[in-house]
């Protein structure tokens, strides 16, 4: 899977195309200019395949690359960030 991750301001999430039109998504709101992380999805036919993990990976690099920050409501964000704290520069409160 060669696809990246896109934001969908209309729909507040973050996309990852999967195959045949299925996507994983992070869904947000913003609150005082931070992105708060709220839910994040994954199709169980895809479940188990480290594609949360990609959504994740390619959310926070697209929040570093717009000099934004997240704070981390969705449990999945969260025990993703304790196992990448690469990404605390990221996440905020």
């Amino acid at each position: 899977m060669d696809a990246k991750v896109r934001e969908n301001a209309r729909q507040h999430r973050f996309e990852l195309p999967i195959a045949e039109g299925a996507l994983a998504a992070a869904y947000y709101r913003i609150e005082d200019g931070l992105v708060v992380l709220i839910h994040t999805e994954v199709p169980s036919a895809f479940s188990g395949q480290g594609i949360g993990s990609q959504l994740a990976q390619g959310l926070f690099e697209l929040l570093r690359k717009t000099g934004r920050k997240a704070v981390l409501k969705c449990p999945f964000m969260v025990r993703f960030l304790i196992r990448h704290p690469e990404y605390a520069d990221v996440v905020t409160g």
